[in-house]
């Protein structure tokens, strides 16, 4: 009798024991997670730092858009644009993901995005307070509102506040091909 308890009492043990481990494992999982999140590699540029993307001149077709995670057009667009890096890259078309997202949420919400979306295309984080004077050298036509493309290839430029389909954003960079 004394041997059957003190083996259920021991089984007990082993088993909480286990489930302790188990936690301490799902927990140790989760910090892994959010700490390679928080060390994906973000560059972050002020508008005097970003505008050299805005003026290159090297033959490439330059996409860049302009998002936020808290933009649901622009979120539902995302997926166009990596489609067209994938499917363009062997012609010289180059996708920039500009990020206008809110600074103290590049941890907790921009880069777990980028890594449960798994953009491959080149993403960066545009934090300069001053809207009113980068936004008019963005495009003088821009309101500031997002989704925005600027299309460009040397000195032939052309900027559009709205939502793409893939469809329409081929079109634009096809032009650009000819």
């Amino acid at each position: 009798m004394k041997f059957k308890v003190l083996l259920i009492t021991l089984l007990v043990f082993v088993s909480c024991n286990n489930k302790e481990k188990k936690t301490d494992t799902a927990i140790n999982n989760s910090t892994i997670e959010k700490q390679s999140e928080a060390n994906l590699d973000l560059e972050v540029y002020d508008f005097n730092g970003f505008e050299k993307f805005l003026n290159k001149k090297d033959d490439k077709i330059h996409v860049i858009n302009f998002w936020a995670t808290w933009c649901a057009p622009c979120v539902k667009e995302l997926p166009y644009f990596e489609k067209l890096q994938a499917e363009y890259a062997n012609k010289n078309v180059e996708v920039l993901l500009v990020s206008l997202d809110f600074p103290h949420l590049y941890d907790s919400k921009l880069k777990p995005f980028i890594k449960n979306k798994k953009l491959k295309s080149k993403v960066i984080a545009l934090d300069d307070v001053d809207m009113n004077t980068w936004i008019p050298k963005v495009d003088e036509t821009w309101s500031g509102s997002i989704p925005a493309t600027i299309i460009y290839k040397n000195n032939e430029r052309k900027f559009f506040e709205q939502s793409f389909s893939f469809e329409a954003l081929e079109t634009e960079v096809k032009q650009f091909l000819k």
